[in-house]
Parts: structure tokens; sequence; C-alpha cells
């Protein structure tokens, strides 16, 4: 376990940001469900963030209950994506919490096999969770689909927000069980604050596939769309 309790951290580019209130939200419940005020604390700190250039701040509840802020400048933006399958069972003690597995996430995907950029987690029946760093979406013809809402996963803002653009556009959501085997029938992509959408292009040790017809770009773009100034 790391030393975090709790941590949230978002892409600030020129002063905007995505759904910053899920994630004042997300941050704010959980340091509540162990005893700490945070909203405050949040409010106080967005007002503080840099309104130039790209950062990743990270927010933090440490174990001894000390509220910080990471002001980090943000990583390069990823593109196609290579993944890989954890063998055995979800090795988190809090996956519905951002923060004390933290740690023990990056050590999985540094082990990531095949050279892979993400490692995907699996429930015990063997579908798909999500990956160390990022949600899980995929395409079944129209529908947009995430793993059932009910099991074992981080609420993501970035599938939220995926959510609320597709009932805008008119398209149909559904949740499913899908096993890794299942999900490389269909586009795939990876979900988090940093990067926003990323297609997997690669499984494991399989050649990469360009995706010539992904729709990646244009719901990057009606997400991108939605940043807003802190």
């Amino acid at each position: 376990m790391s030393g975090v309790q709790v941590a949230d951290s978002f892409l600030v580019a020129n002063g905007k940001v995505r759904g910053i209130e899920l994630h004042r939200s997300r941050f704010v419940g959980s340091c509540a469900a162990v005893g700490v005020e945070a909203g405050s604390f949040w409010d106080e700190q967005i007002g503080r963030l840099p309104g130039f250039g790209r950062w990743f701040p990270r927010f933090e509840l440490s174990l001894a209950g000390e509220l910080a802020v990471q002001l980090r400048p943000a990583p390069p933006i990823g593109g196609r994506v290579r993944v890989a399958v954890h063998e055995g069972p979800d090795p988190r003690v809090a996956p519905r919490v951002k923060g004390p597995d933290l740690e023990l996430l990056g050590k999985l995907k540094e082990s990531a096999p095949d050279r892979a950029d993400e490692i995907l987690l699996l429930d015990v029946d063997g579908t798909v969770l999500e990956a160390a760093y990022a949600a899980v979406a995929w395409w079944e013809d129209d529908v947009l689909c995430f793993p059932p809402a009910d099991r074992a996963i981080l609420p993501s803002v970035t599938a939220a927000l995926l959510r609320q653009i597709a009932a805008t556009q008119g398209v149909e959501v559904a949740e499913h069980a899908r096993t890794p085997a299942d999900l490389q029938s269909y586009e795939v992509w990876l979900l988090n604050a940093l990067h926003g959408i990323r297609p997997i292009h690669a499984w494991a040790a399989s050649p990469i596939d360009p995706l010539p017809n992904s729709q990646s770009t244009t719901w990057q773009a009606h997400l991108d769309a939605l940043a807003q100034p802190l």
C-alpha cells in the first residue's frame, strides 16, 4: 500500500479542465468516507493552479490525514496503445478509491509483459474490469459499452463524460461483462484524465492494428470541447 489514502489527478491545459466538478466530487467524497473534510481545501487550491501551460496536478490525502497538492508538469499525451493482461486475481485492496493502490498499480504497469503500455485487470470470472491507470470502453456495432458499474472498478471521470456525450449524440450505451478474448473483436478504448481516449492498437505480442476507421478522433474532440476554465 502507498502512503496515500486518497488521490485525484487531472489535466490542466491553459487553465481549462474536463469534468472538474466530477473530480472534486470523487476526491472530496473519498476523503469524507475516512472522516476528512476536503471541500474547502480543494476550492482554495484550485484557485492557485496556473492559468497557462499544461499541468497534471495531484490532490492527495496522506495516511497521516494531511491534505496536499503536487503541481506536476503534464506528461506527453500518448498515442497508440499496446495492452497486456494481468494473470491472476485483481491485486488491489481498494479498487473503488483512487489512492491506496497507486504504488502497486505503478509496479504492475512497469512489469507488464510484451512491452505493453498498460495492463488489464480481470474480475474473478475472467472479465475485464479496467486497466492499471485507465477505464475501459468499447464499441459493439453502434453501442458504446462499459464494464458493469457494480463491478469493483474506480468511478472514472472520463467514462462519465463519455456517457454524457453519448446522451447528447443519441448514442446507445450499455454495460457488459467481456473477457479479453471477447474485446479483441471490437474497437476498445482506454480512458483517463491525462490522455482522454487512447484506442488499443495491439494485444500482448500481436502486431499493431492501425484501426483506420476508429471513432476515437471524433469523440476526443467532443471530450476536449467539455473543458471549462477553472
